[in-house]
Formats: structure tokens, sequence, C-alpha cells
């Protein structure tokens, strides 16, 4: 979950993290936030200090009452004060605006490693209907057999491992595949479908992915 109120950098790490294939969940309105954090479960927090009606050492006390999700600090105040106070309230972590990208993903890691919560090890391989996603090695497994997604393969299938027995528009996969992207033509979806399919194939799987015309897909 982030918890940042800058908009431009919120929808930064939003598309770095889903990138990387974690599910993100986004705080927009600054008001009853930890009943939004109580809501939302939240495997890990990244937290901002300065936020609009609260200050984020406070935040982290009061989510610090109900919950022991881990929090990250991500804040421009890079001061040695802030950072002490920000792991005496209760952080699991501090890192300095501007971050860089891949000490962020690899601070995430960690924190999750170490917390009781990180269940993200845990899910790292998802199943349906015999068919299993390891996410970390982009593999696909069913009927003993065993082939390699690309990238974007394994984010398409996780995405729809995420919502199983419902039908995901094409608008919504699209804006998760390359949401940081100027302009994809409609038709990268239909052909990275088509590969999944032909991977699924290789493993004595077919019509695991169902077409509902004019709406998505389905597993």
């Amino acid at each position: 979950m982030i918890i940042e109120d800058e908009p431009k950098i919120r929808q930064e790490l939003a598309t770095l993290l889903k990138n990387s294939l974690y599910e993100v969940a986004l705080v927009e309105k600054f008001t009853d936030v930890t009943q939004q954090v109580q809501q939302a479960l939240p495997d890990l927090i990244l937290l901002d200090i300065h936020l609009p009606g609260i200050d984020g050492h406070q935040l982290c006390g009061e989510i610090r009452r109900t919950m022991e999700v881990p929090i990250i600090f991500l804040t421009s105040d890079s001061s040695v004060m802030t950072e002490t106070n920000s792991i005496l309230m209760g952080g699991d972590d501090f890192i300095a605006k501007p971050y860089h990208p891949s000490v962020l993903l690899a601070r995430i890691t960690a924190v999750l490693k170490r917390s009781s919560r990180g269940v993200i090890q845990e899910e790292s391989t998802l199943e349906h209907k015999g068919v299993k996603l390891d996410i970390r090695s982009y593999k696909l497994e069913a009927n003993g057999l065993e082939t390699e997604l690309s990238k974007n393969e394994c984010k398409l299938l996780y995405y729809l491992f995420l919502h199983k027995g419902e039908v995901v528009s094409r608008l919504d996969l699209i804006e998760y595949l390359w949401d940081n992207e100027v302009f994809i033509d409609d038709n990268a979806l239909s052909v990275t479908v088509t590969r999944i399919r032909s991977r699924l194939v290789d493993v004595g799987v077919t019509n695991f992915i169902e077409t509902k015309r004019g709406a998505g897909y389905k597993i």
C-alpha cells in the first residue's frame, strides 16, 4: 500500500511495483487513512512523512496500535533526526527521496523476508485448474510439463490468476501491462494472449483462457 500525497510520485511507485508483479493499493484521500489500511490489510506500507492533515510518524503509531504490517518510510526529509524518529516510531526501514528503483525493490524484498507477514514468498506460485504459475522464475507448469514465459506473458497470466472466475476487460489488461507506455496498439494484447495459449498447449492445456467477445478474458 502506497501512502504518498504527491500524485506523480504515487503513480511512479505504483508503476514500478506493478511491473515487479506486486499488487498495489493507493491512498488518494487522506481522511480516515488508518481505516483504509485496516480494510486493505496490506502486506507492506510505503509511507511518506509529510501528509495532508496528518504526520506520517503519527499515522505509523496509529497503525501500529492494531496491526503489525511492515512499514517503510519514504520521504524527501533525509535528516538523521527524521530517520531516527522514523525507526523509533515503528518503521521497519527508511529510504530518502529521490530513491533508486532497484534499491527500493531490494529493501521491500528484504523487509518482506524479515516480516512474519511475508506472504509474498508463499504466494510466488499460483495454481488454477491444474495450471501452476511461478512468478519468480516466469515458468508455467501442468501435466508434469514445464515451459518458460516472457515477462509480459507472466504478468498477464498473473493478473488473470488474481481475478480467476472473473471476466477481465481488455482495457484493464492493457493498462496493467503497459500503463507506463505512451501508446500501445490493442493488437499487442491479442498477440500476447495468443502466445500464452501456445505456451499452455506446450504443457498439454487447452481452453484455459476463455475469450468473452466484447468483454475480455476469463480463466
